[in-house]
């Protein structure tokens, strides 16, 4: 992606790094707790390896996401929500939330019980709570494999 920017507006700006149709479903699967290759193309939307491996390297020349090698295996990379990416989750949040409000779908039952449990709550500590929550998993990760942030 070039430093050039399009636009003035930030939405634009935005939507220039993540605003394609996989970035956003690959930053979920992270939060959601997949890390390698093989788990985000073997989730449900079912995304293309090509695809796939080109939103992987963008995300991470963006400063969103990052990887380190199983040490066990030298060829997977666990990935993973570096700050930046991390603060993208009250995005996630809105469209979760006004997906259940305005799209008349049946969900996949996870985002279904999702919802039921955080739509009484506080968005900001539903949003506090998650991002924190990440921060843990990442720090295990991390930690599992001898490097830390």
């Amino acid at each position: 992606m070039s430093n050039m920017q399009r636009s003035g507006c930030p939405i634009t700006n935005v939507l220039d790094l993540i605003g394609d149709r996989w970035s956003l479903i690959i930053v979920r699967d992270l939060f959601i707790g997949r890390k390698t290759f093989k788990e985000f193309l073997n989730a449900p939307e079912g995304i293309a390896s090509n695809i796939l491996t080109s939103r992987l390297k963008s995300l991470t020349q963006s400063g969103f996401i990052n990887y380190t090698r199983n040490p066990n295996n030298k060829k997977v990379k666990f990935y993973y929500l570096e700050n930046k990416g991390i603060d993208l989750y009250p995005i996630l949040y809105e469209m979760s939330m006004w997906s259940e409000r305005n799209l008349n779908k049946p969900f996949h039952p996870l985002s279904t019980r999702w919802y039921l449990e955080n739509k009484e709550k506080e968005p900001h500590l539903v949003i506090e709570n998650e991002k924190n929550n990440y921060i843990k998993l990442r720090h295990e990760l991390l930690e599992e494999v001898g490097k830390f942030v």
